[in-house]
């Protein structure tokens, strides 16, 4: 080998470190937005399970007080029939004083806004949970895409340092750019794409 070759040599393998170096750089930056991501993602789907769960306590609960109230009811009704074939006064103030204890628990069973366990405010709660439960499932399926970008970009720079195609690095580089975008629209507008 002439020294001229040597020299070339030497210079191409120089230049190839200087770009392995920039590769090297770019799958650090990828690999940064991927962590973030992949944590973004776990806190949304962490959310949307425990949304979900709250979501289900809730329509439970509101299923146990519409019972409640449809038993109450239909006592208060059969009371009523009985009331008018009675005749004794005293069981007659003693099952209408029972009939008007009914539906007043029927009425609270409905609606008890001092404590929020009313059918009505129940069911505004699960309602209220569902849609935060949608918006984290919303935001964990842009994450999880986000997270695919990144992983495939950090594979295509991997190979760019292996067969030396630059392409490669440059497909990593707006697969990152991809990835940014839905991780931003995640955060910030993630029911802009509908993506489940």
């Amino acid at each position: 080998m002439s020294a001229h070759e040597s020299m070339e040599h030497a210079e191409h393998a120089e230049h190839a470190s200087g770009e392995n170096k920039k590769i090297a750089l770019l799958i650090a930056v990828i690999a940064l937005f991927l962590a973030l991501s992949e944590t973004l993602g776990k806190g949304a789907q962490t959310e949307s399970i425990s949304k979900n769960v709250e979501a289900a306590n809730a329509w439970a609960f509101f299923q146990a007080k519409t019972i409640r109230r449809t038993v109450v009811q239909t006592a208060a009704e059969q009371g009523k029939l009985t009331l008018g074939s009675t005749t004794d006064e005293a069981t007659k103030a003693a099952l209408q004083k029972q009939i008007e204890e009914w539906q007043k628990n029927a009425a609270r069973y409905r609606s008890e806004p001092e404590t929020g366990e009313g059918s009505e405010q129940l069911a505004e709660r699960a309602k209220h949970a569902e849609e935060e439960r949608d918006l984290a499932t919303a935001k964990y399926h842009h994450y999880e895409l986000a997270s695919a970008m990144f992983q495939i970009g950090i594979v295509l720079a991997s190979a760019t340092i292996i067969t030396g195609i630059l392409t490669l690095a440059w497909i990593s580089g707006a697969l990152t750019l991809v990835g940014i975008a839905m991780t931003l629209l995640g955060l910030f507008q993630p029911h802009l794409l509908h993506l489940h």
